[in-house]
């Protein structure tokens, strides 16, 4: 799978982000990866890249911290407030589409949550 137009993220370890630019970006990365073991990020607002993270075998703890300062810092949330941004965090397995959904907009049944301290988003911005 490739995703040419999509924002890419590589991480210390080596695993691939990916995350996209708008609603349709987000709609075809999400659609792709929907039912599968892989992790998935979006902040808790409106307006986020969602971003998988691609990988070969399990994203460890620091590969989901990277790509959470990635979507976050790419976020509505971040570029709006400049502060602290939540980002939910979640598999594949647990997302959900129905027919009344808008473009690049998804349910998720269980997620776990992460704060991205505006320091670390502003150190990765640099």
């Amino acid at each position: 799978m490739e995703f040419p137009k999509h924002r890419i993220l590589k991480t210390s370890s080596g695993k691939i982000v990916i995350g996209g630019k708008n609603a349709e970006q987000n709609e075809e990365l999400v659609n792709a990866f929907i039912g599968k073991n892989v992790v998935i990020l979006h902040t808790e607002m409106e307006g986020s890249p969602f971003c998988v993270i691609f990988n070969e075998g399990e994203a460890d703890k620091q590969d989901v911290k990277e790509a959470a300062i990635f979507c976050a810092r790419y976020s509505k949330d971040w570029r709006n407030n400049r502060n602290d941004v939540e980002v939910h965090i979640f598999s594949g397995k647990n997302v959900h589409k129905t027919e009344e959904m808008k473009i690049g907009t998804f349910g998720v049944r269980k997620f776990r949550k992460i704060i991205i301290k505006k320091e670390e988003i502003k150190r990765f911005s640099k």
